[in-house]
Formats: structure tokens, C-alpha cells, sequence
């Protein structure tokens, strides 16, 4: 169940790296909004690779999770926009999505 898990929780990182390929304006909107430089799009779309292969590899699964944690809690700040409830569920999974990571790196040792 494990290696499910880390699957799954990986594949979000994928998803999140094609969407920035794929479609980057919406990324660098919500960078824009925040005074912050589009460009970071490009930086996140690496981060997101690698913590994709970082949570699959079984060596590097403990910190790529407490990285992903990181920065899912970092990233959720980008989406807490309670005027909007689409944004505000994003906000929510990521936190959720942290604290599951938070989990998964106390079970490794």
C-alpha cells in the first residue's frame, strides 16, 4: 500500500508539472498577484519533477516528502481566496496533501 500511496501522491506533482507546461498563464497569474515574478513558474515546474521521482525513489522518498510538504503548505497561500470557493478547496487539499506528507516522512526512517 505503500508504494500505492506514493504513486498517487506522485502523480499529483505530474499533473501539476504538465499544467505548468501546458498552460502556464494561470500559474503566473496567481505569481502576478502576489507581486512575484512569472518566471517562478518554470523553477516550480522543476520542483514538481522532482518531487514527483523523489517520492517514487525509495532512497529519497523521507525528504522529498518533507520538501513536498513544504511546499504544498507554501503553495496553498497562493490560493486562499475565500471569495472564491474553487481556490478555497485548493487551499484546503493542499494542506491536506502536506499534512499526509508529514506522515508519510515520520513513517520512514
Amino acid at each position: 500500500m505503500d508504494l500505492t500511496g506514493r504513486i498517487l501522491i506522485a502523480a499529483l506533482f505530474a499533473a501539476g508539472a504538465v499544467q505548468k507546461a501546458l498552460a502556464p498563464a494561470a500559474a503566473e497569474g496567481l505569481l502576478r498577484g502576489f507581486g512575484l515574478p512569472a518566471w517562478l513558474v518554470w523553477p516550480a515546474l522543476a520542483l514538481n519533477l522532482a518531487l514527483m521521482a523523489g517520492l517514487l525513489w525509495p532512497p529519497t522518498v523521507r525528504p522529498a516528502a518533507l520538501v513536498a510538504a513544504a511546499y504544498c503548505a507554501l503553495t496553498s497561500i497562493f490560493h486562499f481566496l475565500p471569495q472564491d470557493g474553487w481556490q478555497m478547496s485548493i487551499f484546503v487539499k493542499n494542506l491536506a496533501i502536506a499534512g499526509g506528507l508529514l506522515v508519510l516522512a515520520a513513517s520512514r526512517k
